[in-house]
């Protein structure tokens, strides 16, 4: 069984207004079976934090397009992307790049 984790979350570039406004939240992840990854995160957040209009942060299992995702201030295609598995201390931060008008 995988022991519960801390991870630093973060949203920026808007994505912050779907979570009330609050940029960062320091999260304690519950001890499961299979060990943490961004998917199984992914699914946590939009449960705990995501506070209104879930389509436009995730589509499908991952976020949605024009939001980049970096791990520990690294870009997540470079770890593996959904499958990277999350360490105590991680700090994941979701940046939107969409804009409306």
């Amino acid at each position: 069984m995988a022991a519960p984790l801390s991870v630093e979350v973060e949203f920026g570039g808007g994505a912050e207004l779907l979570f009330d406004g609050v940029k960062k939240h320091q999260v304690t992840l519950p001890g499961q079976e299979e060990p943490w990854d961004i998917r199984s995160l992914l699914v946590w957040i939009k449960k705990n934090l995501l506070k209104e209009r879930p389509e436009l942060f995730i589509q499908g299992d991952s976020v949605r397009p024009g939001i980049l995702v970096l791990v520990n201030n690294a870009d997540w295609e470079l770890l593996g992307e959904l499958d990277y598995q999350l360490q105590d201390q991680d700090s994941v931060l979701f940046i939107s790049t969409l804009h409306g008008g």
